[in-house]
């Protein structure tokens, strides 16, 4: 994926704006829980300060990509679309310290730089967003989803036919 850097307290000072399209073959760790790398992710990060005080960056990633389903293993298109602020720390120990006063678990703190690769936060994001086991809501193909009723699936079925009665 092409590097887009930034200076992250400089662009949050100013309130930077950046938006655009990658394609998801550029992203080399998101392709690898892909079933291919078709599909592009828009995305935009604006940079702020919180009512803190802090400098953050607001992400939003959006778009489609193809997982591989797990009950029928035919691709699938899963829409992403994610949204998350992360607050600027200068270094490890400020990080702890701003993490404790927010104590708000839906902002992410994390140590900012003067040569963030937002390219890296966009895939991070993109990440983050895809499920622990991608599933068909329904799928297509029944005939290669297993039943729970069939012998294969309950081993221990026939036992109660060997016991002594």
């Amino acid at each position: 994926m092409n590097a887009f850097v930034i200076d992250a307290f400089d662009f949050s000072r100013i309130n930077g704006s950046r938006k655009g399209i990658t394609p998801v073959a550029e992203m080399t760790r998101l392709t690898k829980d892909c079933a291919d790398q078709s599909g592009a992710l828009a995305w935009l990060v604006e940079g702020g300060t919180s009512k803190s005080g802090y400098p953050q960056l607001t992400l939003s990633v959006a778009g489609a990509v193809q997982l591989l389903c797990q009950r029928c293993l035919t691709p699938f298109a899963f829409e992403i679309d994610s949204s998350t602020v992360l607050m600027l720390a200068k270094d490890d120990a400020h990080a702890d310290e701003i993490d404790e006063i927010l104590e708000d678990e839906s902002i992410d703190v994390i140590v900012g730089s003067r040569t963030m690769n937002i390219a890296d936060l966009i895939e991070d994001e993109a990440l983050l967003a895809l499920p622990f086991s991608p599933k068909h809501e329904t799928c297509p193909n029944t005939d290669r989803v297993p039943s729970a009723t069939t012998e294969k699936l309950l081993p221990f079925a026939r036992l109660k036919e060997l016991k002594p009665e």
